[in-house]
């Protein structure tokens, strides 16, 4: 059976101050080995890539369209994340995703990975899913 992706929305805790997001819980810190944050200004793309090893949990603050491509079948899915709405995902290797910002203020992407980033030796394949 293939490794699917994991969609969960997420509720967080927001006052007067901003807001607080736990992005990956304590099951899943010890297997992290590389995590970033990218904000991604409106009309850009990030990601259009899959991972040949590594198992990436990315959480999305919107306003986001991701895209992503599943196998056996390798249908494409949308899901459209509004502004102030925040989604994680667990993306196993293989599974071709993009993330574009079709809003009007930057799109927040935290992402963690069970891979080490290695430029000499890189973990993903390009895999364009949005122009």
């Amino acid at each position: 059976m293939a490794n699917r992706i994991s969609i969960e929305q997420m509720t967080y805790p927001n006052d007067h101050r901003g807001y607080v997001i736990e992005p990956v819980g304590f099951d899943a810190i010890p297997y992290q080995k590389n995590v970033h944050m990218a904000l991604t200004e409106p009309g850009h793309i990030r990601g259009n890539h899959y991972h040949l090893r590594g198992h990436e949990i990315a959480v999305v603050m919107g306003p986001a369209l991701f895209r992503y491509r599943e196998e056996p079948d390798g249908a494409v899915q949308d899901l459209n994340i509004a502004p102030g709405e925040a989604y994680r995902l667990r993306i196993p290797p293989g599974v071709a995703h993009a993330f574009q910002n079709p809003g009007q203020v930057p799109m927040m992407i935290i992402a963690f990975n069970t891979e080490v980033h290695d430029p000499a030796n890189p973990d993903v394949v390009r895999d364009v899913l949005i122009d």
